[in-house]
C-alpha cells in the first residue's frame, strides 16, 4: 500500500484570510471518498470550497455518490451567505456517521454554484483518495486565520458537544492530534446535589470513554482529598505545577507518587471559574520528555475561559436535572423540562395511588428533641420513599409526617373510538411489592430503635387505583406539580381508615382488581366524604384473623 500523501487545500491567493469570503473552483482531481469498505464517492467533477477561517471542503454531484448508503435526517444548519444545509447519516452495514453529509439544496447566492453537490465531513469518513492515492486529511491546516488550534477548535467544533463528557473526550483526542503530549486529563465541578459534592471526569490518551465519577460529600473528610492539590484550589490558592523529571522532583502530594510511577514528566492544576465565580479545576499530566512547553501549555490557558462556558453550560443542565429530579421526582421533573411549566400544564394519567404517614407524630415531636424527630421522620420516608423509588415509582411530595407517591399506568394502545387504553396491572404488582419492601424496611427501622432503648414508629399505607389529573396548579408566580382529583383524596381517607381498623396496610377494591396476589378482605366501610362504601383488603399476614 502506497504511504498516505498529505492533503491540505489552501486558500486561494485571491481569497485574502483578512476577509471572510468564500470561493468555489473545480478540482480537476480524481477523488474517492471511502466508509465502511464502501466506496460512498467517486467523481472526476468535484468541486472544492474554500471559506476564511474554515477547512476546504469538497464537494460531489449527487450522480458521483452511491446514495443508498445516506438516510435524510432531520438536522439542519443555517449559513447567511451560503443558504440552509440539508443533512445525511452515512450508513454502511453496521457502522453509521449521524449527519456526516450534508448540501444546500436552494443555496443564496454567493453559493449557487454547489447547488445539487454533496459534501462529507473529512473527519468522519474513513478513508479519501485523490487520483487513486489515499490522502490524509488535515482540515485544521487551512485555518490561518488562527495559531492557536484549540481556539480554532473551541469554535468550529466544541460547541457540538451535548455533555461534559463528550466534550472532553473530544477536548482529549484534539490534543492528542495537536501534539500536545497530554497522557492524563481530569476536570472536576462542585455540584448542588444532597448526596454528591462534585462532578470529576477522567480522561485517560488509549481509552475509549471518558469515566465520570461522582464525589461524595463526606469524601470532603478523607485522607486523599485533605492531602491532594485540589484542596487549596478549591481555597483560593491558584494553580499547580509540579515537572517530575529529574533526580530529586517536589512529590508534596501523594498523587504525584503515583504519577511518577506512571511515567508522567509533568503535571499541572489550574482553576477555572464559572459565571457565579464558583472555582473548578482542570489537571493535566504528559509523559513527554521535557514536560509541557511553554506554547502549549499558553494555548491551553488561552481558551480556558471558553471551555469554562461550554462546561458550565452542560454543569446548570446536569445541576437542573438533579435538583428536579431530587425535588419534583424523575417522572415529574422531564415534565417540567420538557415545557410544562405553565399553570393549567398537565395531563390526565390513571394511576395507582400510594399515601402513607407516619402516626402520633404530634406526641413524638412534643416529646423528643427537634433533632431526634428529624432522624426519626427521615429515617420512616427513607423507607417509603426508598421502597417506592426501586419499584419504579414517582415520589411527588412529602406533606408533613405524610408521603404521596404515584405508579403511572402502562399505555397498551388507542381504542377505535380513538381513546388511550391502559393496563393496571403492571403498576399494581410493583406498587404492592414496594409496599411489602417498605413493610420490610420498616421492620428494620424498629428493630434499630428497639436496641436504641425507643419506642417503635407506627403508621399507615394506602394503596389505590384511578384517574387523576396531573400537573401544574397554585398561584401565578409559585406552582405546584402534583397530582389532583377525587382519587387522591379517596386514598388518603383510605390511610386514615387504617387507624379505625388497626391495620397498616389498606387496599382499595379498584387496586384489587388489578393484581393477580391473595388479598383478604376487611368488609366494606364509608370513607368521609365519600358517599358510597367501599370494600377494603389487606395482605392476608396483616389481617386481624392472622394474629388469632
Amino acid at each position: 500500500m502506497q504511504e498516505a500523501a498529505p492533503l491540505a487545500p489552501k486558500l486561494p491567493e485571491t481569497l485574502d484570510s483578512s476577509d471572510y469570503r468564500i470561493g468555489i473552483e473545480p478540482s480537476g482531481k480524481h477523488v474517492k471518498v471511502v466508509f465502511n469498505g464502501e466506496i460512498i464517492a467517486d467523481s472526476r467533477r468535484a468541486l472544492i470550497l474554500y471559506e476564511t477561517r474554515l477547512p476546504a471542503i469538497y464537494y460531489v454531484p449527487r450522480e458521483d455518490i452511491a446514495m443508498q448508503f445516506l438516510e435524510p435526517s432531520d438536522h439542519r444548519t443555517y449559513c447567511p451567505f451560503k443558504g440552509t444545509a440539508n443533512y445525511w447519516t452515512v450508513k454502511v452495514g453496521d457502522k453509521s456517521a449521524e449527519n456526516a453529509a450534508w448540501s444546500y439544496e436552494d443555496p443564496i447566492e454567493e453559493a449557487l454554484g454547489i447547488r445539487g453537490y454533496i459534501a462529507f465531513y473529512w473527519n468522519q469518513m474513513d478513508a479519501w483518495f485523490e487520483e487513486d492515492r489515499e490522502v490524509e486529511i488535515d482540515p485544521g491546516e487551512s485555518l490561518t486565520e488562527y495559531s492557536n488550534p484549540l481556539a480554532a477548535w473551541m469554535l468550529r467544533e466544541a460547541w457540538e458537544a451535548t455533555s461534559s463528557a463528550e466534550l472532553l473526550d473530544r477536548l482529549g483526542r484534539q490534543l492528542a492530534e495537536a501534539g500536545f503530549g497530554v497522557s492524563r486529563m481530569n476536570v472536576i465541578i462542585p455540584t448542588l446535589h444532597p448526596q454528591m459534592a462534585s462532578n470529576a471526569f477522567v480522561w485517560r490518551r488509549g481509552e475509549t470513554v471518558v469515566d465520570e465519577r461522582d464525589f461524595p460529600h463526606y469524601g470532603l473528610q478523607s485522607e486523599a482529598y485533605l492531602k491532594s492539590p485540589l484542596m487549596p484550589i478549591f481555597e483560593g490558592a491558584g494553580g499547580i505545577r509540579r515537572r517530575l523529571e529529574g533526580p530529586n522532583p517536589t512529590l508534596d502530594y501523594p498523587i504525584l507518587s503515583d504519577l511518577v510511577e506512571a511515567g508522567c514528566t509533568d503535571y499541572v492544576a489550574m482553576p477555572m471559574r464559572f459565571s457565579n465565580g464558583k472555582i473548578n479545576i482542570l489537571t493535566l499530566a504528559t509523559d513527554r520528555v521535557g514536560g509541557f512547553t511553554t506554547e502549549h501549555l499558553g494555548q491551553i490557558h488561552e481558551v480556558l475561559p471558553i471551555l469554562s462556558r461550554l462546561l458550565e453550560v452542560h454543569a446548570m443542565h446536569r445541576m437542573s436535572r438533579t435538583l428536579l429530579d431530587t425535588y419534583l421526582g424523575a417522572y415529574t421533573g422531564q415534565r417540567v423540562l420538557n415545557g410544562l411549566i405553565k399553570r393549567g400544564d398537565g395531563e390526565n394519567i390513571p394511576a395507582v395511588i400510594w399515601y402513607c404517614d407516619l402516626r402520633g407524630s404530634t406526641a413524638l415531636a412534643d416529646s423528643v428533641s427537634r433533632d431526634d424527630y428529624l432522624d426519626l421522620i427521615n429515617r420512616f420516608f427513607e423507607a417509603m420513599a426508598g421502597a417506592v423509588l426501586d419499584r419504579g415509582g414517582e415520589v411527588l411530595k412529602f406533606i408533613g409526617d405524610g408521603m404521596l407517591a404515584i405508579f403511572p399506568m402502562e399505555k397498551t394502545g388507542t381504542s377505535k373510538e380513538g381513546k388511550e387504553m391502559f393496563c393496571g396491572q403492571t403498576a399494581g404488582c410493583e406498587a404492592l411489592e414496594a409496599a411489602r419492601d417498605a413493610l420490610a424496611r420498616m421492620h428494620e427501622v424498629n428493630a434499630d430503635l428497639a436496641e436504641e432503648g425507643r419506642a417503635p414508629l407506627r403508621f399507615g399505607l394506602a394503596l389505590h387505583l384511578g384517574d387523576l389529573t396531573y400537573g401544574n396548579i397554585g398561584g401565578s408566580s409559585r406552582l405546584d406539580f402534583t397530582v389532583i382529583g377525587p382519587a387522591t383524596n379517596e386514598a388518603a381517607r383510605i390511610d386514615s381508615l387504617t387507624k379505625e381498623l388497626g391495620v397498616t396496610l389498606l387496599i382499595s377494591e379498584d387496586f384489587e382488581r388489578v393484581v393477580s396476589d391473595e388479598l383478604v378482605s376487611l368488609g366494606h366501610h364509608r370513607l368521609r366524604g365519600v358517599a358510597e362504601e367501599i370494600e377494603v383488603f389487606t395482605l392476608p399476614e396483616l389481617s386481624p384473623a392472622a394474629g388469632e
